[in-house]
């Protein structure tokens, strides 16, 4: 059995994943990523708000630039600021009795994040180089059908075309906007519906008065 340059890659992310994740704990692993989270849904929540603000303060030509500020402001200080809570968090579960078993832990998240990062890298490379143009070291690899096994696997988990999936969402969200910002339209007017007889409301006096007018109209002055 022959290790080439893919197997050895495969090893090493993985092993360097898990390392830094039992430094660093279970539970600081988990907590960051649920960091960048919170941190991009304030950025979605105030950013109408601080935008708002940032065109007042920042005047820069194209204004999007203060888009941009606002954006990254929120992002960045929420990051921090939840990320030292988080930090505390963690090291205090550390220094318990608990400690061992989430560094532990920690050494499992980081080797299953390491083969998902080689997993999404595999899956790119191979489309963007076809198996013709492929290395050597990369087409002999013991770990490539494990690899390409795991990508498939990965791509069944995504929609067939994840950008029409995105757009056609988007544009049933926009239409159901819309029907419920006016609730209370009023309806239009059937056209082909048939106008009111407005001759039943005249009387026979007023009928004949009105004949009488045009005979007189009609005959010639002397």
């Amino acid at each position: 059995m022959t290790i080439t340059l893919l197997d050895l890659i495969l090893l090493a992310v993985m092993l360097v994943s898990a390392a830094l994740a039992m430094v660093r704990g279970f539970t600081r692993e988990v907590l960051s990523i649920a960091s960048w989270v919170a941190a991009a849904a304030a950025t979605v929540f105030f950013f109408e708000p601080a935008r708002a603000i940032a065109r007042e303060h920042i005047h820069f030509n194209p204004p999007q630039i203060a888009d941009v500020v606002a954006a990254g402001s929120i992002f960045i200080v929420v990051l921090l600021v939840v990320s030292f809570i988080t930090m505390k968090i963690s090291d205090a579960i550390l220094d318990s009795r608990v400690g061992p078993i989430d560094r532990i832990l920690g050494f499992v998240f980081g080797a299953a994040r390491g083969l998902l990062l080689v997993v999404v890298a595999f899956m790119f490379f191979t489309w963007l180089v076809p198996e013709k143009g492929q290395p050597e070291w990369f087409r002999t690899a013991q770990s490539k059908p494990f690899l390409q096994d795991a990508g498939d696997k990965l791509l069944a988990l995504l929609p067939e075309d994840p950008e029409s999936t995105i757009l056609q969402k988007l544009k049933r969200r926009d239409g159901a906007g819309g029907d419920a910002a006016n609730p209370a339209a009023p309806a239009t007017p059937d056209a082909a519906a048939p106008a009111p007889d407005e001759s039943q409301d005249v009387s026979p006096a007023d009928k004949q008065g009105l004949d009488k007018l045009l005979e007189q109209d009609g005959k010639p002055k002397q």
